[in-house]
């Protein structure tokens, strides 16, 4: 299976085709504002005074953004799947005069660049990503120390949150979509890739076979996401990580 019929990019052109221009106002409305609080987390987790960050999946540029102002002699790269989403991005930083900027059209998987990184952000891609690969990549990519940050939706664990949470996606679906109709897709089938999906597991176990070290999990807001956070370590690949890329 080639990257680009991987089923995880297809998942994403159906959700988001055609909302970019009403992106910024979903994410903020339909996490109850909980998107700004996850942001500023992953802007924490950042090491210091980094010379050159990426950020993956950047989608409409917020936090490609918030990266550039709070690292104003950084070198941000924002990577984005839909150009749609990348046009925006672009625009917003140009309104805000941020010349160190740049963007890159294409799977966050696909696009490795040049080695010295010293972090790779991402919000709302790991249930979408081939995670063997993106981690591959990121290990390359990464300076030694560097720090991989990574986060998204998650499936709450049960109980009455649980069942609350589901309501809510009800509303989404009907109120939701009938306010907002190119999201309908989105609101419809997000739960059940929430449901299926095993990122977090999937992700842990890719960065400690990649020579990963000082794996943190931090669940968020009733388990409703995740975010993982782990530094490169200066060693090679673990045999298994090798033989499993060698023979894709």
């Amino acid at each position: 299976m080639t990257m680009s019929h991987y089923p995880g990019v297809e998942t994403a052109h159906r959700f988001f085709s055609g909302t970019g221009s009403s992106y910024d106002l979903i994410a903020h409305l339909c996490t109850f504002g909980f998107d700004f609080w996850w942001k500023r987390k992953i802007l924490r987790a950042i090491p210091s005074n980094p010379k050159y960050i990426v950020d993956q999946a950047c989608g409409t540029g917020i936090l490609t953004v918030k990266l550039a102002r709070k690292f104003p002699h950084c070198r941000v790269i924002g990577v984005e799947l839909r150009e749609e989403y990348l046009n925006i991005a672009r625009n917003r930083a140009s309104r805000l005069n941020l010349s160190h900027v740049e963007f890159r059209l294409g799977r966050a998987e696909e696009i490795v660049l040049q080695t010295g990184i010293d972090c790779i952000t991402s919000s709302y891609l790991a249930k979408y990503a081939e995670l063997g690969t993106l981690v591959l990549h990121a290990k390359k990519m990464l300076r030694p120390g560097g720090v991989l940050i990574m986060h998204d939706f998650t499936y709450p664990s049960g109980g009455i949150f649980l069942r609350l949470w589901k309501f809510y996606f009800k509303i989404l679906q009907n109120i939701g979509a009938w306010l907002f109709p190119e999201w309908k897709t989105a609101f419809h089938e997000l739960p059940a890739l929430l449901e299926c999906t095993r990122w977090v597991d999937e992700l842990v176990s890719c960065l400690k076979e990649n020579g990963f070290t000082d794996v943190r999990l931090q669940r968020l807001f009733m388990s409703t996401s995740a975010l993982v956070v782990a530094t490169n370590g200066s060693g090679e690949l673990t045999s298994d990580s090798r033989d499993k890329h060698s023979n894709a």
